[in-house]
Formats: C-alpha cells, structure tokens, sequence
C-alpha cells in the first residue's frame, strides 16, 4: 500500500470521511448511558464479542506487532521464535484487556453519576473526530 500513493490518498480520504461521519452522528445522537443492554436489544456477551472483533480488527494492532515485536524476539535464543511471539502477544493482549477493563468501569461509573460530564465527553469525542477527519482531508486536499 505505501508504493501506491492513490492507493493510500484514496483510504487516507475514505477514512476522514468516515471519521467525519462518525463525529457528526455521535453529535447528532449522542449515546446514553441509561440504557441497559436489554433495552439495546443486545447481551452482556453480545456486546464483549463486538469489542472483541472491533479491537482484533483494528490495523494499529498489526502495526504494532510487525513493527515492535520483532525487536524483542531472540532467533537464537532458547526459545523457539513462535513461543516468544506468543508469549508477548499475551502479555500484550492481558495487560490491553486490563487497562481497557479499568477505564471501561472507572469511565462509566464517573459518566453515569455526572450526566453533564457524559455530556461534554460526548460532544469533545464527536467534534474530535470531525476536527481530526477534517484535517486529514485539508492535508490530502494540500497534497
């Protein structure tokens, strides 16, 4: 993809796009925390499943394992080269899980005490996404 400069402006520009919608719904229709699953007409298990895929879907993680593993793994060590990739793949992946845990209960304990606070988190992300959608497009428009 990087030897293809209309290849990568086509995505660069899909992707802010998308990020601009993204940004213009979260405005327009703002998730609420009050709704239980039920109401959303989906599980507890549901829910975890689609994180799952969003997250293990998500190009940074491959980045980050093609071009920072590596570094970290002994061909001539005394392990085989799959088991230290596996072994730092878990580790990577229990200390994500951990942390992102930690934020989803500590963030939506605060946001559901301080409706106001859910508010303004929700119209920073929303005009985030269209900010940073919107540069990306004035940076290919420049281009």
């Amino acid at each position: 993809m990087a030897s293809s400069a209309t290849l990568l402006t086509a995505l660069t520009v899909a992707g802010a796009g998308y990020l601009v919608w993204l940004g213009w719904g979260v405005l327009r229709r703002p998730a609420s925390l009050t709704a239980s699953a039920a109401e959303m007409g989906s599980s507890r298990v549901r829910v975890m499943l689609k994180g799952a895929g969003t997250s293990g879907l998500n190009p940074k993680a491959l980045l980050l394992y093609f071009s920072l593993f590596p570094q970290f793994i002994d061909a001539s060590g005394g392990w085989p080269v799959a088991a230290q990739t596996g072994l730092l793949g878990a580790l990577h992946m229990t200390a994500c899980a951990v942390v992102y845990l930690a934020i989803g209960v500590l963030a939506r304990t605060v946001l559901r005490t301080r409706p106001s606070a859910a508010r303004a988190v929700t119209r920073a992300s929303g005009a985030l996404m269209i900010a940073i959608g919107g540069i990306l497009l004035m940076e290919q428009l420049a281009a």
